[in-house]
């Protein structure tokens, strides 16, 4: 099987050669478009006149759009509404943004495409996509770039992909109409004259598929593409595909800037972030150099360099100054639209529910964070991070309407990772002079900082510039440490093989929740393991543990579900064979509690979102008979009075005895009406959904087996939270009897305290208090009280040395802890001395400068008296015989 590069080339090859089968040729002659090859890159393009080259910015020299675009000028929320207006009125449905944290997957963490949204469901064609044919503005989020962000001109972490798709039946995809739609908003909606296009033929290649696309060029800048996915590669070779997909993708972004023509991409798309940046920077900025120096900056991309400073030395000669001037120009304009591009990132993926942190997606929310605070406050911007994600929200809201609610919470969020960012980076400095004076600063090295301590390249740069040290950074730093985080996609569980005949096993524990005993049909046996065509057993899952019983007498040890097939472990091979009748038993007690658990975690779920806000997600659970946990998102640890909010809150739903529904919905229905909060678990296979629903305050997907109301939950007691990684809190929590035992031990383990104290459990508190107070105090006394003797005895100590070989030895007994032999074995010790101290137990020895010039070394001393070790001053151990003391 190829590779996806490879099968792009070899598909652009193919259907280079045949042209007229691929792409929409007939509508292109019909505008007056002809076809070259780009005498550059090879490749073919379609323009309005002859051209030698296709377009590209690497061979048509750079953007000539600056200042001078042909377009309709838009400004960015204009672009999408116009864009929007224009499908409409071609038969397009628009639908809102999804999340940017893609939850629905198990692949990704974060939205890259448009496309994005339908995968893998809607793509497959197991589920209907919510409109067909539609548009939707989705905002994306790539790390790759992190490092050209400002510099670049063009680059971004975050952005809106525009998305034109269709899901059809292969007789019925219209690839002209199609095409003719987005040549129709690109020439009457942006205005933009035929004979500045430039249309390319390629190839696209992805997850096993491919087909023809077809780019679209402007004065040097690409502004999207039209893809057409229509075959997938097999083992045997291609395959058409029944389901075709149209995938247009265009940064909204692009549109606004080219229509502007503006210096920078971010000048259009940022106007009041960067305003109030500027306006609260005590910086002066030089944007008449910036301005000259704009059409070259993209040829600093990070990721396409290999020598940055040649290339800046390059620029600098194109814009006619020196590298250091033109550095210093630009580096304060880059970071102030870093700042711009990393907050907007930042309130899109905190709204949607991520949260900055050490692992995974969410150490690439800190990194944005780290890098754009670190300009903040090296530039003297008189601003925060949540007040850039205000400002952003409030620009946006004709087009990404953000709640009150989330704005709250991204502020929250911010404030806390200020916080964080404060303590470290006052050690990381340290840290990073020491090493720089040292010269022990490599690549490796400054990875290993960043994990570590949150140090950026720009703070080693800062440092090293102070010391006037050379330090050479990657250019591509962010992309390095980004690419140590990727999430590897779980390892799938081992299916179990079964006959092809064999039936999926009918789940009677979602039809007769009620019962415990059922008869059954043996489908297939090995073993001891046994599949029956229904059974009432729940098998493990969604955190939940199996149900345990027995099949015609024999214990029941494990229930595990492999497809549709649920298979049961014995205790021993059967009697039975297939064919056979058997009679199944589940023990209710168990299966109650855990039903009890189960629900329970919905509720604590709902009632943590309520007191800590909509960034709380379940992270992952466990439901057992005895107890349960919950693990949440949430950026610090529970303070005692939101433990005993969420626990409050929990019980005043159970006594509202609110219903619980449990039903079968398709996937596409269930995501329309309670959109991906239903994803509580992370992605849901199947194309049809079990939904828990209890009332509007949790709406999941899951398996799971549920009470029919909260009140068959019974008190719920929370029975401790710890923080247990970062942005992860786990809270553990018992319901119905298991609580109560809970509260019982608890209520037994106060009045046994109370019991001790002699007082009343209501008095407990205060005469705890009390005691350790005075145990405090008696401390003190004793320590003091020890010190006294101490000074005495060291008094009488001083004259029981004994003189030998021209040295004094002192070898005693002394009472006190290892801290009173210690200071005394110090003070009593001189240049002359060898003063060898034991309490019984503890062996201390301390030779002086002059008694190791005459060959007295203390780890050799204390191996005369006991075990140990140590140097040639001093030594401690243990003493192993009895002490021949020379003073008393």
């Amino acid at each position: 099987m190829m590779d996806a590069k490879t099968l792009k080339a070899t598909f652009r090859e193919k259907a280079s050669k045949d042209y007229r089968k691929y792409f929409a040729i007939d509508v292109l002659e019909e505008k007056g478009y002809q076809r070259s090859q780009c005498k550059k890159c090879g490749k073919y393009f379609w323009s309005v006149g002859e051209r030698d080259v296709c377009g590209d910015p690497d061979c048509e020299g750079g953007y000539s759009f600056i200042d001078d675009s042909p377009a309709r000028p838009m400004d960015y929320i204009e672009t999408w509404k116009e864009f929007s207006g224009a499908f409409d009125g071609m038969g397009y449905t628009t639908i809102p943004r999804y999340p940017v944290v893609a939850r629905w997957r198990d692949d990704t963490e974060f939205v890259q495409a448009s496309i994005y949204d339908f995968q893998p469901h809607v793509v497959s064609g197991a589920v209907s996509p919510p409109a067909n044919p539609l548009v939707v503005p989705q905002f994306c989020l790539r790390f790759n770039d992190t490092d050209n962000v400002g510099v670049s001109g063009r680059s971004f972490t975050g952005f809106v992909m525009i998305g034109q798709h269709a899901f059809t039946k292969k007789d019925a995809f219209d690839q002209e109409k199609y095409f003719r739609d987005i040549y129709r908003w690109l020439t009457e909606g942006m205005g933009i004259p035929r004979s500045e296009l430039v249309f390319h033929e390629d190839g696209w290649a992805g997850g096993g598929n491919f087909g023809p696309c077809m780019e679209f060029f402007s004065r040097g800048v690409e502004l999207g593409n039209q893809v057409y996915i229509l075959y997938e590669l097999t083992p045997s070779g291609s395959r058409e595909l029944d389901l075709k997909v149209l995938d247009m993708g265009a940064g909204q972004e692009r549109f606004t800037w080219y229509s502007q023509g503006s210096r920078t991409i971010y000048d259009p798309v940022f106007p009041t972030v960067l305003d109030h940046l500027y306006d609260r920077s005590p910086h002066s900025y030089d944007f008449d150099l910036f301005t000259t120096f704009a059409p070259h900056s993209g040829m600093l991309n990070a990721d396409e360099n290999e020598d940055m400073q040649q290339t800046w030395a390059d620029v600098a000669s194109r814009v006619g100054t020196d590298v250091t001037t033109l550095r210093e120009a630009v580096m304060p304009i880059a970071a102030t639209y870093s700042i711009a591009d990393h907050s907007r990132s930042l309130l899109f993926a905190l709204a949607d529910g991520a949260l900055p942190s050490n692992v995974g997606g969410g150490y690439n929310l800190r990194v944005l964070f780290r890098r754009a605070q670190y300009f903040i406050e090296k530039y003297g911007i008189d601003t925060t991070m949540g007040e850039l994600c205000r400002l952003h929200a409030e620009y946006l809201a004709p087009e990404f309407p953000f709640s009150e609610e989330a704005l709250d919470d991204v502020e929250r969020i911010l404030k806390v990772e200020e916080e964080k960012y404060g303590v470290a980076t006052t050690k990381a400095r340290k840290t990073v002079r020491s090493l720089l004076e040292k010269n022990k600063v490599t690549n490796d090295k400054l990875i290993e900082l960043y994990d570590s301590q949150g140090v950026t390249p720009e703070m080693v740069c800062e440092q090293a510039e102070q010391l006037g040290v050379s330090v050479s950074i990657p250019p591509d730093f962010y992309n390095k440490v980004t690419e140590r985080q990727q999430t590897s996609r779980k390892e799938p569980k081992e299916k179990r093989e079964f006959k092809a005949s064999l039936p999926g096993t009918r789940m009677l524990y979602y039809e007769c929740e009620e019962d415990n005993s059922f008869d059954a049909t043996v489908l297939w046996t090995e073993g001891n393991d046994v599949v029956l065509d229904k059974t009432l057993f729940y098998p493990e899952g969604g955190g939940q543990a199996h149900d345990l019983g027995r099949i015609s007498g024999i214990e029941v040890v494990s229930v595990q579900k492999h497809g549709a097939v649920i298979v049961h472990t014995l205790e021993h091979d059967p009697h039975f064979s297939e064919g056979d009748m058997v009679k199944g038993h589940i023990y209710s007690e168990r299966r109650q509690a855990l039903t009890r658990h189960h629900t329970a975690t919905h509720i604590i779920n709902a009632a943590a979102r309520s007191v800590l806000g909509n960034h709380v997600w379940q992270a992952g659970a466990e439901k057992t008979p005895s107890k349960a946990r919950l693990d949440i998102t949430h950026y610090a640890g529970l303070t005692d009075e939101e433990f005993e909010r969420i626990e409050l809150l929990a019980n005043s739903y159970v006594l509202k005895d609110i219903p619980v529904t449990k039903t079968f919905m398709d996937r596409d229905e269930a995501e329309k009406r309670y959109g991906f909060r239903i994803y509580q678990g992370g992605a849901v296979p199947g194309n049809v959904l079990r939904i828990v629903a209890i009332d509007d305050l949790d709406v999941e997907a899951c398996g799971g087996t549920h009470c029919s109301s909260t009140g068959e939950i019974g008190p719920i007691k929370l029975i401790r939270s710890e923080k247990i990684q970062d942005g992860i809190v786990r809270l553990e929590y018992a319901a119905g009897l298991q609580a109560i035992r809970v509260i019982q031990e608890q209520s037994r383990l106060v009045r046994d305290a109370a019991h001790v104290f002699r007082v009343e459990p209501s008095q407990l508190v205060g005469a705890s208090e009390r005691f350790f107070t005075e145990w405090k105090e008696q401390r003190k006394e004793i320590e003091r009280l020890k010190e006294e003797v101490a000074n005495m005895k060291r008094s009488t100590l001083s004259s029981a040395f004994v003189e030998k070989d021209g040295l004094r030895h002192l070898v005693a007994t002394l009472e006190g802890d290892q801290n009173v032999l210690r200071n005394t074995a110090f003070s009593l010790s001189g240049e002359d001395t060898v003063v060898v101290l034991s309490n019984g137990k503890l062996l201390m020895v301390v030779c002086g400068a002059r008694a190791q010039e005459k060959g007295y070394n203390a780890n050799e001393v204390i191996r005369s008296y006991g075990k140990g070790g140590g140097n040639a001053e001093f030594a401690q151990g243990v003493l192993t015989g009895k002490l021949p003391e020379n003073g008393a």
